[in-house]
């Protein structure tokens, strides 16, 4: 069983394409779900966030503050760091479980949908990355649709992604998602036959 990466900027169409592979039978584990219930009551890495970043980022009921948490790791790239070095293994445990329930399930692929592949610890998981493309214009649109925020914003999220050319850099295959929906299921199922080495 081969492990694929589907990585791409925020707004790029990723989802869609994972919802294509879902419908071909495939395991897609989303790892940005991964990475947020990771973060869950109760998980081990919370203590240990605790211990670094302090005590009052759990309210009174034992909720992680999430926005405090954020406010504080991302304040410095140390915080940063220090947020990868806790989280990350828990992460890469439960993407590599779901790998092997998929493996024990017969499946010839096992694919992680995630921004942030390309760099993190899982990326040395994976056999091989296909990263999904689309204009600038249409993935700043797609963001201010899907969460109420401005043009402005929207681009200064990307701005702040690693670039398309630096993901394509590692690509061993580009879905390009400028056209229409019939197109992407096209391009996505000529990859799949390619990964499966049909063709």
């Amino acid at each position: 069983m081969k492990t694929i990466a589907i990585t791409g900027r925020s707004g790029c169409g990723k989802s869609r394409v994972t919802a294509i592979l879902k419908e071909q039978g495939y395991h897609v584990a989303d790892a940005d779900l991964v990475a947020r219930d990771v973060l869950a009551d109760g998980s081990p890495c919370l203590p240990l966030l605790q211990e670094r970043f302090g005590a009052d980022i759990m309210d009174e009921e034992g909720h992680l503050r999430r926005r405090l948490l954020a406010d504080r790791a991302f304040k410095t790239p140390e915080g940063t760091q220090a947020l990868t070095d806790i989280t990350h293994p828990a992460i890469v445990a439960e993407l590599k479980r779901q790998g092997e329930v998929a493996r024990a399930a017969g499946a010839d692929l096992y694919f992680v949908d995630g921004a942030v592949i390309i760099g993190s610890l899982f990326e040395k998981e994976c056999d091989q990355f296909v990263v999904v493309t689309t204009p600038l214009e249409t993935s700043v649109a797609r963001i201010c649709a899907r969460d109420g925020i401005s043009p402005e914003m929207a681009r200064r999220r990307l701005d702040a992604q690693v670039s398309e050319a630096e993901l394509l850099a590692h690509a061993d295959y580009e879905i390009r998602n400028d056209g229409t929906p019939e197109q992407l299921a096209e391009r996505t199922l000529t990859v799949l036959a390619k990964l499966r080495g049909i063709e």
